[in-house]
């Protein structure tokens, strides 16, 4: 992952510094000590910052992962459905999510502009709970509608029903899910998030545990299948919740911030400013994660293998996706403090770091998907078995394409994490909305029922679409100055 930022911090300036202005030539030797400096520290910073939360992400992602090989052992009309039902609650879920994420850059700048700033930090942290709240009660009377949803969308009659069993269990653990997130982002602008780690690793095992039990009927328990799986899930995120709950109110670095006193007092000004940065973030990242959502629901125009295929490659390229997402969030933090501090050249070098790390992992990984996709897939299914022959070949397909955009995939998304550091947001969200869903959906929609390319035209449109929008956040971002994003020299 770090290979693309070398470890020689000679090289390591030169590489990030000729990023934004090419440098005139130059030899390592002569590039001054507080030039190699500030490169050397930021790396260790954000390498500090993101590897726990990369590995948190990690562990969420084998959350869902441990649910989609779970529920694949159920056979795989139960694959298809939880995936369709699962894909609209993650549309929503990720909404809300990039909703509360708004915390994170507030924090972080509360904390660059004063570094010992208590009730600032306090004042955004309740008021992440209140969103959370207020935005979860027209997404669950939705979801309870998932069935006619589904219909209304043209997907078969029983995987609609089946999907539905199960999201009127799942859509519960949503909420604590968005509080957990709003803790994590507490960890995070305060640069300590190893809690987050622990508590995700537990999480792990909590779930496979939960859903083991209910879902197959252990302990004297009976098997509930498809609702098993979600309560599974509601389970889950509260276990995980209320460890964060111990952690910020035993721990003595984290209960002088008092995080849950008087949590119910309303602080409008601070509410409507959450609202007003968190908007432009959630349907950015509604709109990233409804385009494969969508893309769920045109695999099942096409057939039930191609639902599952498409399942198991999204859910191998989800958990590379996870370690560029991680340095998003570093990147937020650290642009954010930089922010803060109205120091020009920290917000510089925390964004490009980030950048090429994440960009740097994600060739690598590009690179594996296309050399050993069968080991990939047959971690979900089982590859020799004859009934999974047409969803094995198809899903080798799918992850061809999924290797093209791996690269482009994580360039976006760090640069809309540097973006927010800027609290940049409603710019990223229109690229968002052109790159995702103009380009994305419309060219693979295309590309699939009138080119007769079928699954393959469907993950080439979300390449291209994803394309896009890495290119348009990372002219935003070398523009920044000229643009007035970044904040007056203190």
């Amino acid at each position: 992952m770090v290979s693309r930022l070398r470890a020689n911090d000679k090289v390591g300036v030169v590489s990030a510094t000729a990023l934004v202005y090419p440098p005139p030539p130059m030899t390592t030797a002569a590039i001054p000590m507080d030039l190699q400096s500030p490169w050397r520290d930021e790396l260790r910073a954000t390498l500090t910052l993101a590897w726990p939360l990369i590995l948190t992400n990690l562990s969420m992602s084998l959350i869902g992962a441990t649910d989609v090989v779970m529920v694949g052992w159920l056979g795989p009309t139960e694959l298809a459905a939880a995936s369709l039902g699962f894909n609209l609650c993650m549309t929503a879920a990720i909404f809300c999510m990039g909703l509360v994420t708004a915390t994170a850059p507030m924090m972080a700048s509360e904390r660059g502009a004063k570094a010992h700033s208590v009730r600032d930090i306090r004042r955004t942290f309740r008021q992440g709970l209140w969103v959370a709240v207020a935005i979860m009660i027209p997404i669950w009377l939705i979801l309870w509608q998932t069935e006619s949803v589904l219909l209304a969308l043209g997907q078969q009659a029983e995987l609609a029903e089946k999907a539905q069993s199960y999201v009127r269990a799942y859509m519960w653990s949503i909420l604590p899910f968005l509080w957990l997130i709003i803790a994590r982002n507490f960890l995070s602008a305060l640069e300590r998030p190893m809690w987050s780690l622990v508590i995700g690793i537990s999480g792990v095992f909590a779930n496979a545990a939960f859903n083991y039990v209910l879902i197959f009927g252990k302990l004297g328990l009976p098997a509930l299948g498809l609702v098993g799986a979600g309560i599974g899930s509601i389970l889950a995120n509260i276990f995980m919740f209320l460890g964060m709950i111990v952690v910020i109110t035993v721990h003595p670095k984290f209960r002088r911030y008092n995080l849950f006193g008087r949590w119910w007092r309303s602080d409008w000004p601070r509410f409507r400013a959450l609202w007003k940065l968190g908007l432009p973030i959630g349907v950015t990242m509604g709109l990233e994660g409804g385009v494969f959502g969508v893309a769920v629901m045109l695999m099942g125009l096409i057939d039930t293998a191609s639902v599952a295929a498409h399942a198991i490659a999204l859910q191998v390229a989800s958990v590379t996706f996870m370690v560029p997402m991680g340095l998003a969030q570093a990147a937020t933090v650290r642009v954010g403090i930089g922010y803060g501090r109205r120091d020009r050249q920290m917000i510089r070098r925390a964004g490009w770091t980030s950048f090429v790390m994440g960009t740097g992992f994600m060739a690598a990984m590009a690179l594996l998907m296309w050399m050993v996709p069968e080991a990939l897939i047959s971690v979900f299914i089982d590859r020799d078995a004859a009934i999974n022959a047409e969803v094995v070949q198809l899903a080798i397909s799918f992850l061809a394409i999924a290797a093209l955009f791996q690269i482009v995939d994580g360039a976006q998304v760090v640069g809309a994490g540097m973006l927010r550091g800027l609290h940049d947001t409603t710019v990223p969200m229109v690229f968002a909305a052109f790159g995702y869903w103009v380009v994305g959906i419309g060219v693979g929609a295309w590309l699939a029922f009138r080119a007769g390319w079928n699954g393959v035209g469907i993950w080439t449109g979300l390449a291209i679409g994803l394309g896009i929008v890495a290119m348009l956040m990372l002219i935003r971002w070398s523009m920044r100055e000229r643009l007035g994003l970044l904040p007056s020299k203190g």
